[in-house]
């Protein structure tokens, strides 16, 4: 469903991303851990094109994305091939990113609309059923400024996954919220892995990441170290600095 080759990225002379290459199945959830500035997040970043890369390939659902081959040749692809390529992609981010002045309701139901020109009742019909399913069907109505930041998230969950995406990508979806808030947001996460979804994660909720993922890949300084089953990578890992952070992190004091 995803596969990415040889990708680089710098931010100026700074490597973040050093020749990474991955591939994720369909229906597999695949969770990234590693210290902050390892490369996680531009690696979301680039797999939904929010982010050019400097080198590599990437493709999604067997389309490639950030370019178009022709004949034997590459070309840049204009911004309406882009959007289009990703609509199949959903992305929920660290800070919700909700537009304020719309409901719950307004907000997932808009994308359908203006993306894939559906129906403006079949999209609330389908943005009501979303909000049912993520444990929000009594806040349809709600503005973002009424709600918590878990059911913020939830919202930005619902909304990721009206355009009925190929793969979902989560970035840090927690690392915004009260202790008390995660484990309503990790529960929705948890049901659409069971559901098939195909995902990819990126969070330091390190016991989540071994109950929930097919796949755990270790980066650290724009390299993945490590990756395997999570019983592996983070019950038994073979490489020291997956070790010392795996340490720091579940062992903070």
């Amino acid at each position: 469903m995803v596969r990415v080759e040889n990708v680089s990225k710098a931010y100026g002379s700074l490597p973040v991303l050093r020749d990474v290459s991955l591939e994720v199945k369909a229906g597999e959830v695949v969770v990234l851990i590693g210290g902050s500035g390892s490369g996680k997040t531009t690696l979301l970043r680039c797999i939904n094109r929010l982010e050019t890369i400097d080198a590599g390939r990437i493709w999604v659902n067997g389309v490639r994305i950030g370019a178009t081959e022709v004949n034997g040749h590459e070309r840049a692809e204009t911004e309406a091939e882009l959007n289009a390529k990703r609509s199949r992609i959903g992305m929920v981010f660290q800070r919700f990113n909700l537009f304020s002045h719309m409901t719950a309701l307004q907000n997932v139901a808009l994308a359908p609309v203006m993306v894939q020109k559906m129906n403006p009742t079949d999209a609330d019909a389908l943005a009501r059923r979303l909000l049912q399913k993520v444990g929000l069907g009594e806040k349809l109505d709600a503005y973002p400024s009424r709600m918590s930041g878990g059911q913020q998230q939830r919202v930005g969950i619902a909304r990721a996954l009206a355009l009925k995406p190929k793969v979902v990508l989560f970035d840090e979806p927690t690392s915004a919220l009260d202790p008390e808030l995660v484990g309503e947001v990790l529960s929705v996460i948890r049901d659409l892995a069971v559901e098939g979804w195909t995902m990819v994660i990126v969070t330091h909720e390190i016991q989540f990441a071994r109950q929930v993922s097919d796949q755990v890949l270790f980066t650290d300084h724009g390299l993945i170290l490590e990756k395997g089953p999570p019983d592996e990578v983070i019950g038994n890992p073979k490489e020291e600095r997956t070790r010392q952070f795996l340490q720091r992190i579940l062992n903070p004091l």
